[in-house]
């Protein structure tokens, strides 16, 4: 095994950077600080050798690759680098090795990560610490443009980026697991999920906080790492608890948290996980009810995560667009058990089922209009229908989302919801995730 590699071990080697997104910019300047001019190499862009045009060539006469997550480990490009002896790694792996890992919390899971991430940075920030909350939600760590001065960092980690460390912090939360970002795993769910996982159990890692309502965590809960404490808000499956190492049931106090504002239960979850960490990490705060309360004050939330945009003539509307895969659609969902709620489900197609988003809902009691749109919206509609998703769900396709939206105004009527989760990326209709938030909020007005 090749031992690992840290950005101090860069200088005096021939270094690529392989990817110009966010973090291949992040790695250039990093090198450029260190007095490195890397080969720059990208699948696309002005100024680089595009791969099949001479730059994996060029990044084959290098001694060390830094690829960007985007890039996947299986592609044959990386194949093609790994085999003829260069080590590729990633930016957060190298900044990680060299780090003050008692003062950095990892944070990683399918869904749930960016808001738990958000949650305890907040906390910190709120209590006087000088916090970096980065990684996949913000700037890398590694950036030179973040400086260094900071008490703690609270990472966001991608399975992208989990898959690239060769070493864990002694503390790590996992929010939830279900599939997602297949063609980058090989289209195959457990190579996704051990790829995610990996950063709980590497060199170095100690306890992991993990979310004790998932029965694919817990089935895997030899993958986590020498401990894990469960944090769950449903009453635990002893059969499962037994096969557990350390279990430990998040029970304590959860009326802190009330001024954070949060809807639906997973995001209590996720906050509990986000206090469990810091008490693992010693904060004293973490600890002090009254003190936890007080931080929680203020906090602003995350946009397209299960927010409040508007309220027309009694009606919500809801922007959960982020959610695009069934489980956070789901949670979305069971955060409004008592009122009407008209989903819209629909975007770009990963080849994933959703028959499971029909099996989640067919407890629903209250009724629930589906609203589908394109492109992959009839699709998941049909899925849904073919497993039966009980008497309360309605499907209706529609041409888009403006038309969607009026159609879940007039059903919902004044206390109802019109619940924008789609169980989908934007890609393909939308550039983003943002300008799809904005369009449901222009339809909205």
């Amino acid at each position: 095994m090749r031992p690992p590699i840290c950005w101090s071990d860069l200088p005096g080697r021939k270094v690529g950077v392989y990817g110009l997104g966010t973090e291949g910019q992040a790695s250039l300047r990093a090198c450029h600080a260190r007095g490195i001019e890397p080969v720059l190499v990208a699948d696309s862009g002005e100024g680089v050798l595009l791969t099949a045009e001479g730059g994996l060539q060029a990044l084959l006469a290098c001694d060390v690759v830094i690829k960007s997550p985007g890039i996947s480990r299986y592609s044959d490009e990386v194949v093609v680098l790994e085999t003829a002896g260069v080590a590729v790694v990633g930016g957060l792996g190298m900044w990680l090795q060299e780090a003050d890992r008692s003062r950095v919390l990892t944070i990683t899971g399918t869904k749930g990560k960016s808001t738990t991430t958000a949650i305890t940075g907040h906390l910190l920030t709120q209590w006087g610490y000088r916090v970096l909350i980065g990684g996949n939600i913000g700037l890398p760590p590694f950036d030179p443009a973040v400086g260094i001065d900071y008490d703690y960092w609270i990472i966001e980690v991608s399975s992208y980026q989990a898959s690239d460390l060769s070493c864990s912090t002694p503390v790590v939360a996992l929010t939830s697991l279900s599939p997602d970002h297949l063609p980058w795993h090989q289209n195959d769910p457990e190579i996704y999920y051990r790829d995610k996982l990996s950063g709980t159990s590497q060199p170095g890692a100690d306890l992991t906080v993990a979310n004790g309502d998932s029965l694919l965590i817990r089935e895997r809960a030899s993958l986590l790492g020498p401990r894990v404490q469960w944090i769950s808000i449903e009453p635990p499956d002893d059969s499962v608890l037994s096969t557990t190492p350390d279990v430990v049931e998040g029970t304590e106090s959860s009326e802190w948290m009330t001024p954070l504002g949060l809807l639906g239960s997973h995001n209590r979850r996720n906050a509990l996980i986000a206090r469990a960490c810091l008490v693992a990490m010693g904060v004293p705060q973490a600890t002090d009810e009254a003190a936890l309360r007080r931080a929680a004050a203020g906090f602003a939330g995350l946009d397209s995560r299960l927010k409040l945009v508007g309220t027309v003539n009694g009606v919500d509307f809801v922007d959960d667009n982020l959610s695009t895969n069934v489980l956070p659609t789901l949670a979305a969902v069971e955060a409004f058990p008592d009122r009407r709620v008209a989903l819209i489900v629909g975007g770009q197609s990963r080849g994933i089922e959703y028959g499971s988003l029909g099996l989640g809902l067919q407890t629903r009691q209250e009724p629930l209009l589906m609203l589908t749109v394109p492109d992959n919206g009839p699709a998941i509609g049909e899925q849904v229908e073919a497993v039966g998703a009980g008497p309360a769900v309605t499907i209706v396709d529609t041409a888009g989302l403006i038309d969607a939206v009026r159609q879940g105004y007039e059903w919902a009527g004044p206390g109802g919801v019109v619940l924008l989760s789609p169980a989908a990326p934007s890609f393909g209709i939308f550039q983003d995730y943002k300008e799809r938030g904005a369009v449901f909020v222009q339809a909205m007005n």
